[in-house]
């Protein structure tokens, strides 16, 4: 009885709750968060070094694109009237320019004369400036309508082909820049293949969607004059109504920026640029469709923009070597297994991956086409590159055959569409013009890199707390754990860091209000006072720094995730190991980080690793960069204010502590 009382008891007596799992493991990477941040730190880096490794290849999403299915109908007959326009712009270029509208006339009647609807577009280059209002969006470019007066302006030449099968609420644009004072040999041969196309295109029946040509007059940029066109077209107003001065056709579904380069190249190539505003990107399968019909269809050599500088870089060649015998070693195990790639095809995508990664963090257009992609229509450019010399006439007309079947077949693969593009990625990075890496695998190395921050930021509260308890342990009553309020103090010290940053951010829109701005814009912005607050703890300084940081970095990853990828890069390892100049060990590393980490000199760093070290500025060129950010209105300009810049006060302050 006394056996079975006492079972009875043990069951009776009520058991101690036991923490959830969730909360176990929270416990438990908190307790290891040094290990753990210097082991996701390392995973990181090798999972960002590990991406040209796990590219994928292209392919067409969209089934209805069909490129290539149809045979080009682009003949003889339309290449010679292309030649007709060439000969008229080259002859009105040798004559002395007397008032600009000459070549815009020439084009306007060739363009009429091929049954198309043409109107001129005219508008006044305005130079962009910065507004606190207007970020995430294009630059505002004025325009001018034809009842005022301006002493200088522009004016772009839109012609407009009206689609047989089509009811006009869909359209496809092609852009070709020109200079209208004088037009060179480069921009004759592209206004022909754009010409070329559009006889082709004013008489087939199989046309679905309207074609808009605009030939854009690029004389103060070829931005401006593609926006100014665009802003008019998204804006009507009730005299353009009512005149028909601009004429309009549908909703955009792509668009198409060709170029000429002149520069002297052994095997026509052709050079895809598709980064926009704030790092975005048009949609995979209008690159593959270029890159598929200009490889299998004309034999063009294809390639994207890439930094030449590294190619010769020691660690990526270590790199490639390595991976390239991981590989062979995981193929002589199983021969299923494909892991790794030849040493030259690793080097060729990283830097054509380090390329992708920082256009897309500078958040500046790489070109015309950008200004699509802010009223969401995808667009690229493309510029051609020939071995044909200008003078040779009969391999000109083959170099017009090639370029305007290529443009025919964009042209009629965008045609098939009965919707705008949506089946592919969005949120890539090229690697090589048929191979990219998906959001799903890049945003790993970003989430490794960042993962020790709120780790990290929760362990040094809980020591915090744990210091300034007489016991040495935390208590569970609120009374004992927020009996010092020593927490505000450094939450209140990061506040106001951060605000002085979003003064910095904002001081450029009240200097430009200035008459001569010019002379007083490379002000030095006084830094905020560090007053010594009562018992400061720079442990608790530290953890809202961090905080901060991974606030800043995730937010600014949803809105450009190369500017976050980069910039976390520099200010993690700063902020984990940010810690007061008296602990010997870490002095060395804590100076050498935030040497590195202030805005001008990782600027110099970024810029030298990308394009060399040759001749870099930092002051000069770090200023100039950061007013063509904000003229931009690029989201890197807020994220360098705003985030970087604060952090690295505060873990100036935390060294000097």
């Amino acid at each position: 009885m006394l056996t079975t009382s006492r079972t009875m008891a043990e069951v009776v007596e009520p058991l101690r709750p036991k923490s959830r799992p969730i909360v176990r493991i929270g416990i438990f990477l908190i307790s290891h968060s040094t290990l753990l941040s210097v082991v996701c730190f390392a995973a990181g880096v090798l999972a960002l070094l590990l991406l040209p490794v796990l590219a994928k290849k292209t392919y067409i999403s969209e089934n209805a694109l069909m490129p290539g299915s149809a045979s080009p109908m682009l003949s003889t007959k339309d290449v010679l009237e292309a030649n007709k326009l060439i000969t008229d712009l080259t002859k009105s270029s040798s004559k002395e320019a007397r008032s600009g509208m000459e070549i815009p006339s020439i084009l306007r009647k060739h363009m009429a004369y091929l049954g198309a609807e043409v109107s001129y577009h005219k508008f006044q280059p305005t130079s962009n400036k910065f507004h606190p209002l207007h970020f995430f969006s294009s630059p505002n470019i004025g325009i001018v309508h034809e009842n005022q007066s301006s002493v200088s302006y522009n004016v772009n030449v839109v012609a407009i082909i009206r689609a047989p099968q089509g009811d006009g609420k869909e359209a496809i644009v092609i852009v070709s820049p020109y200079n209208s004072m004088r037009v060179t040999n480069a921009e004759a041969l592209l206004l022909g293949i754009a010409s070329s196309v559009f006889s082709l295109l004013s008489r087939v029946t199989w046309l679905a969607k309207d074609i808009i040509w605009v030939a854009a007059d690029s004389t103060h940029g070829e931005y401006d004059s593609v926006a100014a066109w665009l802003r008019d077209y998204h804006s009507p107003n009730f005299r353009d109504v009512v005149s028909e001065t601009f004429r309009r056709a549908g909703t955009m579904g792509a668009a198409l920026v060709i170029k000429v380069s002149d520069k002297s190249v052994e095997v026509d190539t052709l050079s895809i640029y598709a980064e926009a505003s704030n790092g975005q990107m048009p949609n995979l399968d209008l690159i593959n469709i270029v890159n598929y019909l200009a490889v299998h269809g004309q034999g063009f050599r294809v390639k994207v923009d890439k930094f030449s500088s590294l190619l010769n870089s020691q660690f990526l060649k270590a790199m490639g070597q390595i991976f390239e015998t991981i590989g062979k070693l995981a193929k002589s195990l199983n021969p299923q297994w494909k892991f790794g790639i030849p040493a030259t095809d690793y080097i060729d995508g990283a830097v054509t991956l380090a390329s992708s990664l920082y256009n897309q963090a500078l958040g500046v257009p790489t070109g015309s086409h950008g200004a699509f992609r802010d009223y969401q229509i995808d667009a690229i450019t493309m510029e051609i590159s020939t071995k044909v010399s200008f003078s040779n006439k009969a391999r000109q007309k083959e170099f017009l055959l090639r370029s305007g079947r290529l443009v025919e077949g964009i042209v009629r693969s965008v045609n098939n569409l009965l919707e705008k593009f949506h089946q592919s990625f969005f949120l890539y990075l090229l690697t090589s013009p048929g191979k990219f890496v998906s959001v799903g695998v890049y945003m790993v190395a970003f989430g490794l890199i960042v993962a020790p921050l709120p780790i990290v930021a929760a362990s040094l509260y809980i020591n915090a707390h744990k210091e300034s308890s007489p016991s040495g342990k935390v208590k569970d009553t609120s009374v004992e754990t927020f009996k010092s309020w020593k927490w505000l103090s450094a939450v209140r010290t990061m506040f106001v860091v951060h605000l002085w940053g979003a003064v910095v951010m904002l001081l450029p829109y009240f200097i430009c209000q200035l008459p001569d701005y010019s002379q007083t814009s490379r002000v030095l912005y006084l830094l905020p006072g560090f007053h010594k607050t009562e018992k400061e703890d720079w442990v608790l300084l530290k953890s809202a720094t961090i905080s901060a940081a991974t606030i800043g970095l995730c937010l600014m990853s949803v809105i450009n995730f190369s500017t976050a990828e980069i910039g976390a890069l520099l200010i993690v390892p700063m902020c984990l190991l940010a810690s007061p100049l008296r602990f010997e060990l870490k002095a060395a590393c804590n100076l050498m980080l935030f040497f590195i980490g202030c805005p001008p000199i990782a600027y110099m760093i970024v810029k030298g690793l990308y394009g060399g070290f040759g001749n870099v500025d930092a002051a000069g060129e770090f200023w100039s960069w950061m007013e063509t950010l904000w003229v931009w209105n690029s989201s890197t300009y807020i994220y360098i204010c705003m985030v970087h810049l604060p952090c690295w006060l505060l873990c100036a302050r935390i060294l000097l502590h």
